[in-house]
């Protein structure tokens, strides 16, 4: 059997069953009972990208080890997956093993291109804020980056909607740079260099909403996430590194146009302002244009990756049609093939 990540099997079994081995974490393992009151357990089960529930019935040969596992239990899953039209993946005929010491580490540190392209994305992170004119902007971003780089690498976008995986905020927060790049020509009256600062630190709160341990993918809860939200950690932490620079930069700052204070207030109004409106969580609504594009700026590749994830992971109703994957408004359908010129007919063919 191929060792396969779990995006991979579910991809495969879009068309049928697919034999396959993957390794994953245990998330949890939760004693359930069916409606007949008989005992199972439900595991869940996470790799880099993606996860599975796996069902264990009390008549299974690994009912009583499974029922024991906890998240620091690394598997290696093998049987016949297949896709249930209502509980999505699923194997059969399965057995599990623990993972080496070796195979963990090569879980943890995820399929090579899924690396590949974090490792990409976070140079571009940070070659653009050093491009940023401002020193003052460009010298917070170099601090927030040199301190809490680390942790921003292994934090997710989001728990549940977008980029829920081990540096899904790095890969939001570059593809967010892109745009603004390639927007701001467009709209040559936007400060760029505050845009591009307000991207970087619009989510920065997340490191401690959102992060993920050094070893594994359970995403735990942080009471400060739970009690302040990433909005006000943002201001916060923004505010801390300013008053930090600030101080140490004191004479090289004071004459500088526009004037700190503006752009402190700038940059705090991008983070507080970014969800858009107070229902979404914003103390504030957007009301300058960088905080407008920010905002849109944000919501377009989160949404376009729920969409992509969405094709993959959601319930098929019909032909081209899937069940909805919120917060998007409706149920999804399939993109119109992209265009493709008809191969030109030989000279003397009869078309």
């Amino acid at each position: 059997m191929d060792l396969m990540t779990l995006t991979e099997i579910r991809r495969a079994a879009q068309n049928g069953a697919v034999s396959a081995r993957v390794h994953v974490q245990v998330e949890s393992a939760s004693p359930k009972l069916t409606r007949e009151q008989n005992p199972y357990c439900e595991l869940a089960l996470a790799d880099a990208c993606d996860r599975m529930t796996l069902r264990v019935w009390s008549d299974h040969p690994t009912y009583k080890t499974c029922s024991t596992f906890t998240n620091e239990n690394f598997v290696e899953l093998s049987g016949e997956f297949h896709r249930h039209p209502q509980y999505g993946l699923e194997a059969r005929k399965w057995t599990v093993r623990p993972l080496t010491d070796q195979e963990k580490n090569e879980l943890l540190q995820g399929p090579a291109d899924l690396r590949a392209k974090q490792a990409a994305d976070w140079e571009l992170i940070l070659q653009t804020t050093q491009t940023i004119a401002d020193p003052r902007l460009r010298a917070l971003c170099k601090a927030f980056l040199k301190e809490w780089g680390d942790r921003f690498r292994r934090t997710a976008a989001a728990r549940n909607y977008h980029h829920a995986r081990r540096g899904g905020l790095v890969e939001h927060t570059a593809q967010m740079m892109r745009i603004a790049k390639q927007i701001a020509p467009l709209y040559p009256d936007l400060n760029l260099d505050l845009l591009l600062a307000g991207i970087l630190f619009h989510d920065s709160g997340k490191l401690w909403e959102n992060a993920l341990p050094e070893n594994g993918f359970v995403m735990n809860y942080d009471e400060r996430g739970e009690l302040i939200g990433h909005i006000s950690i943002g201001l916060e932490l923004v505010n801390s590194l300013w008053r930090r620079l600030s101080g140490e930069n004191a004479a090289a700052w004071k004459d500088l146009v526009p004037a700190s204070e503006d752009v402190r207030l700038h940059l705090l109004h991008l983070i507080g302002a970014h969800h858009g409106e107070p229902e979404f969580g914003s103390p504030v609504a957007p009301k300058t244009p960088e905080a407008m594009a920010l905002h849109y700026i944000d919501n377009l590749d989160a949404r376009l990756e729920m969409f992509a994830a969405g094709y993959t992971t959601a319930k098929p109703l019909a032909a081209r049609i899937f069940d909805r994957v919120r917060p998007l408004p409706g149920n999804l359908v399939k993109s119109l093939e992209k265009f493709s010129p008809a191969t030109p007919a030989k000279e003397g063919t009869l078309l």
